[in-house]
């Protein structure tokens, strides 16, 4: 007798991700994943409830998966200056890989319609941020540098503009600098002069 094929959460994700590359998440569905899996609805439905547990799933896995990653290449803290935000600086020198910008532009618009998720990536950046004005020599420059980070990773993930390799490399040069102007910390600014 055959053993039972094992479904593992994994595998639904990825099919889910799969759809959501392929036609929106707006256009995913439980069959449609239970397709993209090879398996059968109820499958689906036992470990995922609705589109929305499915989707919040996805959303959770990606985000966990970003924050390890970013996690890898930060410094242990005290080891250097400015260990969040260098760490941050560190994982956006990698562009984002197709698959992830793909999945992760398609999901925004079911952020916006659902405040569960919104509030987990709301909660995420929160603790970003403490984290980088926490470890900070100059908590102002690393929050600049952390938004000039976020503009940028937006812009790719959107494909709104592309830049070079040079471009790319000095851009996060210049956001360096953010971090480690002396100008700005306290409440100097240029603009204040």
């Amino acid at each position: 007798m055959a053993r039972p094929r094992v479904i593992e959460q994994s595998d639904i994700l990825d099919a889910a991700e799969l759809v959501v590359v392929r036609d929106g998440a707006a256009h995913l569905t439980l069959d449609a994943v239970a397709t993209a899996a090879g398996i059968s609805k109820a499958s689906v439905i036992y470990d995922y409830k609705s589109k929305q547990q499915l989707i919040n799933a996805v959303i959770r896995r990606r985000v966990d998966a970003e924050q390890e990653r970013i996690q890898a290449l930060t410094p242990p803290a005290g080891s250097v200056p400015s260990a969040a935000i260098n760490g941050l600086i560190a994982a956006a020198a990698q562009r984002p890989r197709d698959h992830v910008r793909a999945v992760a532009v398609n999901l925004v618009a079911a952020l916006a319609q659902d405040a569960e998720s919104r509030g987990f990536i709301e909660a995420v950046y929160a603790r970003m941020i403490a984290s980088v004005s926490e470890t900070a020599e100059n908590p102002r420059g690393a929050i600049l540098a952390f938004l000039a980070l976020e503009g940028l990773k937006r812009l790719e993930l959107h494909n709104m503009h592309p830049w070079s390799d040079a471009e790319r490399a000095g851009i996060l040069h210049d956001i360096q600098w953010l971090v480690d102007a002396e100008y700005l910390q306290g409440n100097n600014s240029p603009a204040e002069g």
